[in-house]
């Protein structure tokens, strides 16, 4: 009973398959394409599309394949190679050669005091704030799906009271509440006097920012289920005796999980730059754990002396974020025919 979720347009013209008749002519025989196919077509025609999931996909094999780099290239983001040859180091322990100490076994450069490898530790950097980001985005997607959902379909009191539970948490300010309730979380499983493992610190990251990474989702998906749930094939499937589960996840989902991919979309660029910016602050991922948002903290000290690094974990972050976006931007695009020109 579900509703097709896209319809072909002008631009979107059907395929043909010649065939021949009884006098031997080929007309044209149309045939149907899915949703999925239109969407697909639309999206290839979007340059700055094309484009911008390139340098995903290329971000994401960085991040899986950062360990095999890291071999190929002969360094790794853990050893103080600047301790190990005092060369490379002045008598400020700032790197000796120009550009952050940039060569042709440093890529590049090193940086102050330990002289870690710079480049390796933008590899490991991405691998740790996509890999966070990505559980993140899952978990925030799920319960911002199973809530909105809910609160559309089944209205009435449970709508009343976790609508207003909803607007309790979009009221607080997020950074501020990152900030403070990260250290909160943290101590539940270690104390003060002890060293937090990276494994601590990771789940305290992915407990913070998925309770306030869910409501926007939740909300939008809460007022496009009011409308849906109206709908002729919604009636039909209740006046047959199907349960609430079943219209939920056969009737609604469906016509929703555009909706959804996009906003994942959406999401997942804003969760890498909160999760960059707990490390800047210094409740996020610390040393050794390589991570972008660290190596900002540490730049910030020599802005004044090189911008070298600075500027590479910055570029880094810079593209990556303006790329998914612009990458989100192209698929609602392509999935909703009603953004096409």
């Amino acid at each position: 009973m579900t509703t097709p979720t896209g319809a072909t347009t002008e631009a979107d013209p059907v395929l043909v398959e010649p065939t021949k008749d009884e006098g031997g002519n080929n007309p044209p025989k149309l045939l149907g394409r899915t949703p999925g196919q239109i969407a697909w077509s639309r999206f290839k025609r979007n340059r700055t599309g094309v484009v911008c999931a390139a340098i995903v996909i290329f971000y994401v094999l960085i991040a899986l394949c950062a360990p095999l780099i890291s071999s190929l290239y002969g360094k790794d983001p853990y050893s103080f190679y600047g301790l190990r040859d005092v060369s490379l180091l002045d008598e400020f322990n700032m790197p000796a050669g120009p550009n952050g100490g940039m060569s042709g076994e440093y890529w590049f450069g090193i940086s102050p005091q330990t002289g870690q490898d710079v480049f390796t530790n933008i590899l490991f950097g991405i691998r740790t704030s996509l890999g966070i980001a990505v559980v993140i985005v899952i978990i925030s997607t799920l319960i911002g799906a199973v809530v909105g959902i809910a609160q559309g379909y089944l209205g009435g009191k449970f709508d009343y009271f976790v609508g207003r539970f909803t607007d309790l948490l979009l009221a607080m300010p997020s950074q501020l509440f990152f900030i403070a309730f990260t250290p909160i979380v943290l101590n539940l499983f270690v104390p003060l006097n002890k060293e937090t493992p990276t494994h601590i610190r990771i789940f305290a990251m992915w407990t913070v920012l998925s309770a306030l990474g869910w409501m926007g989702l939740a909300r939008l998906l809460r007022a496009m289920t009011l409308s849906l749930r109206e709908r002729e094939y919604v009636e039909a499937a209740k006046i047959a005796g199907a349960s609430s589960t079943r219209i939920i996840f056969k009737e609604l989902l469906p016509n929703l999980s555009t909706t959804i991919l996009v906003q994942t979309t959406l999401l997942l660029p804003a969760m890498v730059t909160a999760e960059a910016g707990l490390s800047f602050l210094g409740v996020g991922m610390v040393s050794p754990t390589p991570d972008l948002g660290r190596m900002f903290a540490d730049a910030a000290q020599y802005y004044d002396t090189d911008l070298t690094y600075l500027i590479f974990p910055g570029v880094t972050l810079m593209i990556f974020v303006l790329a998914f976006n612009l990458l989100g931007d192209a698929v609602r695009d392509a999935l909703d025919p009603k953004t096409i020109q």
